[in-house]
């Protein structure tokens, strides 16, 4: 007994808060053992992280537990949305590795909701005001104080009838009515002040075009499209909380309407089915916002360049970058979900990443910052190939080669003239191995009029060649490099922070006074394997004692473009630590 009990909280552990609460309600046989959560994005942007976590929720726990995840746009406001947005949500989804079982839009239900409100209306549950929504607002009270009614709330149920047909045509003036449920202008829950149910939009539907002019607002068509399409679980944020009362008030409605009027269009459930609403934490980020309205602008003020920009925190920007989708799949499952809001560190993020890249990354040479090494002592015209492993940690992933010359490149970081005792790079009277090749000595440098140096000399060791026998004598460093006549020229982005303080979103300032003036370094005079030529754009690499790299969608035959992913170190926290 001691044993099952031992591996029962083991399990218990293991699964999150959310997670025990939907296996608790199957073992109940709650809604007939059925399991079903659902994805309800808006189409008015591209989907970000944050959103990355709620779709590993919704699908996951569908996938733990034998249940289905639909795909549901909460398309209700078309001057915001569309078919691109809505794309590119599917899109990012997959990417993410998981399948929905149906994709439906809040659209699907406009008539649904409609002939329920109207039923509202004879109901004397809800009535057309004109007041404008500043009156309105004012009429609302505090949290502690009362609202004042409408004078409108107490029209006619005929009149409200009228005026709520007169909200559907293209002669309604936008902002001059809305329909507003009839409950409680006392109530201490602010949303059951008599919220606003409909309001007019005069811009074309995305998918439904000009047929409707009056449009439900998000309270009242979230919870309805889940009781119609069967869901069992709304799994959402925190923000919610103080809407879940509203959201069990509507369905309450919705079910007495359903049993007054037999209306069928609803899904095939069980008796007593019911949808639980369940919040969990949002995801934030340091040095990032997830204000859709914030990366909007971005985008159109074009400080970042579009909705993938890989500084952006979207699925498609981090993609982009370089990000696999198993690392931020494995980042969002080691910060949890708790019912408390919290700022995670981006550096949890990028460890991440590195860890999942270490794994995955072909490792090759780049040269980012080149000056010419020539080996005097090496013969003129010979060059040969040597070996490379492309990643130590997988040996499935082979090897490739890389061609040796007379003249190198190496970066310009890993030569000193007059270097410090503890300098472990090249420097004169000093050896070093050049990686995968050869041992050298530095003998000294050529500078141009301004001091710099244009050419650094050495000899090399030929009996020291990596993996000869008798070659394995130790010096302190060892450098990357790239046979000048055997490599081929690329850019490199170097991406950063987007923002420049911790938390933009706690910041009084306008966040666009924020952004990390160096957030993106280009580099053009940059060197790379011709290996690299084979790549293609998110296949993951290392450059060597760099960082992890991928190729960009931006590249070309004759020019190729690569993007940092991340740092082999955290940079940042060396940073704030000084």
């Amino acid at each position: 007994m001691a044993e099952k009990t031992t591996n029962e909280n083991e399990e218990k552990k293991s699964l999150s808060f959310v997670e025990q609460i939907v296996k608790g309600d199957l073992e109940k046989g709650k809604n007939g053992g059925r399991l079903q959560t659902r994805f309800p994005p808006e189409p008015n942007g591209y989907i970000h992280i944050g959103h990355a976590k709620a779709i590993c929720m919704d699908f996951g726990a569908a996938e733990e537990f034998g249940g289905v995840c639909n795909l549901r746009f909460d398309d209700t406001n078309p001057s915001k949305e569309n078919t691109e947005y809505v794309d590119n949500i599917m899109s990012d989804i997959q990417w993410l590795g998981f399948k929905w079982g149906n994709i439906y839009y809040a659209s699907d239900y406009f008539q649904q909701l409609w002939d329920f409100a109207v039923w509202l209306i004879k109901k004397n549950r809800a009535y057309v005001d004109e007041q404008t929504s500043e009156q309105m607002a004012q009429q609302k009270g505090t949290p502690t104080q009362a609202g004042t009614a409408s004078p409108y709330r107490y029209r006619p149920i005929e009149e409200s009838l009228a005026l709520f047909e007169k909200m559907n045509t293209a002669e309604a003036v936008e902002g001059s009515m809305v329909l507003r449920a009839k409950i409680d202008m006392a109530n201490p829950n602010m949303h059951f002040r008599d919220p606003v149910i409909y309001r007019i939009i005069h811009t074309p539907h995305h998918r439904t075009g000009t047929k409707w002019h009056a449009y439900p607002m998000y309270d009242f068509a979230h919870g309805q499209s889940d009781f119609f399409e069967g869901v069992t679980h709304s799994i959402c944020t925190l923000e919610f909380v103080p809407h879940r009362p509203l959201y069990d008030h509507f369905i309450d409605w919705l079910i007495e309407y359903k049993n007054e009027t037999g209306d069928t269009r609803f899904a095939d459930m069980t008796d007593g089915y019911r949808t639980r609403q369940i919040e969990f934490n949002r995801l934030n980020l340091t040095y990032t916002v997830m204000s859709k309205r914030k990366l909007k602008a971005l985008v159109d003020e074009n400080f970042v360049n579009g909705w993938d920009d890989p500084r952006m925190p979207t699925i498609c920007g981090m993609r982009r970058r370089g990000y696999s989708s198993d690392s931020i799949r494995n980042f969002i499952r080691s910060i949890g979900y708790t019912k408390f809001d919290a700022l995670n560190d981006y550096a949890l993020l990028e460890a991440s990443v590195r860890d999942d890249l270490n794994k995955k990354a072909t490792r090759v040479s780049a040269v980012l910052n080149p000056v010419k090494l020539i080996l005097t002592n090496y013969p003129e015209g010979k060059s040969e190939e040597l070996v490379a492993v492309n990643n130590p940690e997988n040996e499935s992933d082979g090897k490739h080669t890389i061609t040796f010359s007379r003249e190198l490149w190496i970066e310009r970081d890993d030569f000193m003239e007059d270097a410090p005792k503890k300098f472990f790079r090249l420097t004169p009277g000093k050896e070093v191995r050049l990686k995968n090749a050869y041992i050298i000595m530095c003998t000294g440098c050529k500078k141009n009029a301004d001091g710099e140096v244009e050419e650094i000399y050495a000899t090399y060791d030929p009996e020291s060649k990596s993996g000869m026998a008798g070659a394995d004598r130790k010096v302190k460093g060892t450098l990357h490099w790239l046979s000048c006549a055997h490599c081929v020229g690329a850019e490199v982005r170097l991406y950063d922070r987007l923002f420049q303080v911790e938390n933009p979103g706690a910041d009084d300032r306008d966040f666009r006074e924020l952004l990390n003036p160096e957030s993106l370094t280009v580099l053009t005079n940059c060197y790379v394997e011709r290996y690299l030529e084979e790549k293609q754009p998110g296949d993951f690499l290392q450059f060597q004692r760099i960082g992890y790299f991928t190729l960009d969608q931006d590249s070309t035959p004759g020019k190729m473009v690569f993007n940092r992913t991340v740092g082999l170190k955290d940079t940042w926290a060396k940073q704030s630590k000084n």
